[in-house]
């Protein structure tokens, strides 16, 4: 292993050995690491992003605990981090933040503003490298292997002058993880914020990841967390002595997922492309349905799969959109908007099916689709409703089922429901499966 160097986050300048301090301009913000000049994937993730853009727009605001998000029954969006002094988090009921941070600045999301920011986050990037895949408006991956002829720079001093570039041109923060593959590189960037900047090297991963839980594991929600707990499996040292194919006949399809990645294996690649705004599927009928009680089977069968590939993505919806196509080929979307952003597929069923109930009035339809919009990170998703004292039975029951598909696969078990359209034939589309938009 290479002698280490330190790299200086202010002026850029590279010195050898470990001192506390840059030689170069006496700045404490330096980074040391013995790989620090071999890595090239990264995780660039924006500080407590919706809020710290409206501090940009607002000086006022500055030192004040800002919370973005929707008042009365709403949730937190994101909170900036005099907020987080005070014990708010993203994705606490606005109600509790409020009364652990009653003079708190309650900001209403401006998601168009927010997204514009991003893209202008996201053009810096890929002025470094072409190689870059959003995860949402304020983080992506990125690859930098083979950019040090090009930036006359290691990827990790690159990364430095782009968070800088950063922090001077569009005036909110950004936190850099950077390691060998995407895994660890998203698990680095969450070790150091805000204004952070963390590295894991092949040297130390193995032994970095023994000593983390287990729901770090990209993959292991709630009802996985809980089922590994109670098999004794609780930190990921737990897991490495595993071989892959015990964890995959204990956990099925995942259990490779979590062999690999409790070794700090990824060999995902780096994906360029848009940031996903949406994700949706249809079915086409082969004979056209007025019944408002035969359609329902197919939006929970649909409602299911949307459901899968947003908590496989991490990710969940706070727009829920039916999609219909009568006989005559005329196209019919409704929408409505959550009060918070879901991932559950019974959220996103009974508020589809409420739209569908106001649009079967005795037309006949040849295709139904269900989609959700308005993305956020699975941390925003479902917290606990007041206003439904079921709502908590629903989910640990959904969640219950999302295990054991997850042990025996998708076709283990489904409500009675959608036994009725197993077989649904798929609308062919041009578009990826997983991010449609209607």
């Amino acid at each position: 292993m290479a002698s280490a160097e330190i790299l200086c986050r202010d002026c850029f300048a590279w010195s050898p050995g470990t001192p506390a301090r840059c030689p170069a301009c006496g700045s404490r913000r330096v980074l040391c690491h013995p790989e620090l000049r071999d890595l090239s994937i990264a995780h660039l993730d924006c500080d407590a992003f919706y809020a710290s853009v409206e501090k940009r727009d607002d000086p006022s605001l500055l030192d004040k605990p800002v919370v973005v998000g929707g008042r009365q029954r709403g949730v937190v969006s994101a909170a900036c981090y005099v907020a987080r002094v005070y014990g708010v988090r993203s994705a606490m009921p606005m109600f509790k933040a409020l009364a652990a941070c009653p003079h708190a600045v309650v900001i209403k999301p401006d998601m168009k503003k927010y997204a514009a920011v991003g893209a202008e986050i996201r053009e810096m990037m890929r002025s470094i490298t072409p190689q870059v895949e959003p995860l949402s408006i304020d983080e992506a991956f990125m690859d930098l292997s083979g950019t040090e002829r090009l930036h006359q720079a290691p990827p990790a001093e690159t990364l430095v002058r782009l968070a800088k570039r950063v922090e001077e041109t569009v005036r909110v923060t950004v936190s850099i993880g950077l390691s060998f593959n995407k895994f660890l590189a998203k698990v680095s960037s969450d070790l150091d914020k805000p204004r952070g900047f963390h590295v894991i090297g092949q040297g130390e991963a193995v032994a970095f990841l023994a000593e983390q839980p287990v729901s770090i594991l990209w993959g292991v929600g709630k009802a996985l967390q809980r089922k590994l707990i109670d098999d004794g499996i609780r930190t990921i040292s737990d897991l490495q002595p595993f071989e892959e194919v015990e964890l995959m006949r204990r956990y099925g399809s995942i259990g490779q997922r979590l062999a690999r990645f409790s070794r700090g294996r990824d060999d995902r690649r780096i994906e360029p492309g848009s940031v996903v705004k949406s994700v949706s599927n249809e079915t086409t009928f082969d004979t056209d349905i007025a019944d408002v009680e035969a359609l329902r089977p197919y939006l929970w069968r649909l409602s299911e799969e949307v459901s899968g590939r947003l908590k496989r993505k991490a990710i969940a919806g706070g727009v829920v959109t039916l999609k219909l196509k009568t006989r005559d080929f005329k196209i019919l979307t409704r929408q409505q908007h959550l009060m918070s952003p879901t991932q559950l597929t019974d959220r996103i069923y009974r508020t589809a099916d409420a739209l569908l109930t106001k649009q079967a009035d005795g037309r006949q339809f040849r295709l139904i689709g269900v989609g959700v919009s308005d993305l956020a990170g699975e941390h925003l998703a479902d917290p606990v409703d007041l206003a439904d004292p079921e709502f908590e039975t629903r989910r640990k029951i959904e969640s219950a089922m999302d295990a054991v598909r997850a042990k025996l696969g998708n076709a283990a078990i489904t409500k009675g429901i959608g036994l009725k359209a197993r077989k649904i034939r798929q609308q062919p589309s041009d578009k990826p499966p997983d991010d449609q938009e209607f």
